[in-house]
């Protein structure tokens, strides 16, 4: 059982419970799976590119990636049925909470002119959060001295929250740094 795991069994979630005026220790939400996500976009022919891709996603995850194939021929952006398209993995148990620990801790500070997270995108109004990263490099498990081109990631985390304001809680104890943003 990873650190981040055993926290949120016994600190967190009673902690939330509370915060949510919540009567049931299940009912708390709890993260299902983060998926990673990487889109091959403009060098879907180049099949180094997709070995690149395959091989940052198995250091940054610990497991080995799905390719992720064309459903339908796109003739505008030269996409044909069964393409390679890009590559995904997905983390559940004790992987996930590592992987979270280590973005949270690790990785997010790494990222430069980082200030935090916007509270108010990467919702979906169902109670999960996307979270989008320019460059992989910011992983401390890529060496940027082995990078020849960069690429970026999509972090999707699926929570048992029923709404946004739950997510956002849950993702706040487990130290997402959110700031609140300002609407004009």
């Amino acid at each position: 059982m990873s650190h981040l795991e055993t926290q949120f069994k016994t600190k967190l979630a009673p902690q939330l419970m509370k915060d949510l005026a919540l009567t049931n220790l299940m009912a708390v939400p709890k993260v299902n799976k983060v998926v990673l996500n990487v889109g091959l976009g403009k060098s879907l022919t180049d099949k180094s590119v997709i070995e690149v891709a395959i091989d940052t996603l198995t250091r940054i995850s610990g497991q080995k990636p799905v390719l992720t194939k064309a459903k339908k021929s796109i003739s505008n952006f030269k996409i044909r049925e069964g393409m390679v398209v890009g590559a995904k993995v997905t983390l559940r148990g004790s992987r996930m909470y590592d992987f979270l620990d280590r973005l949270v801790k690790l990785t997010l500070p790494n990222i430069r002119d980082f200030h935090g997270l916007k509270s108010t995108k990467g919702f979906d109004g169902h109670g999960n959060y996307v979270l989008g990263i320019t460059e992989h490099i910011a992983f401390p498990e890529i060496k940027s001295d082995e990078v020849e081109r960069l690429h970026g990631l999509e972090i999707a985390i699926n929570t048992t929250a029923k709404n946004d304001e739950q997510c956002l809680k849950l993702l706040k104890s487990l130290g997402f740094p959110f700031i609140e943003s300002t609407k004009k």
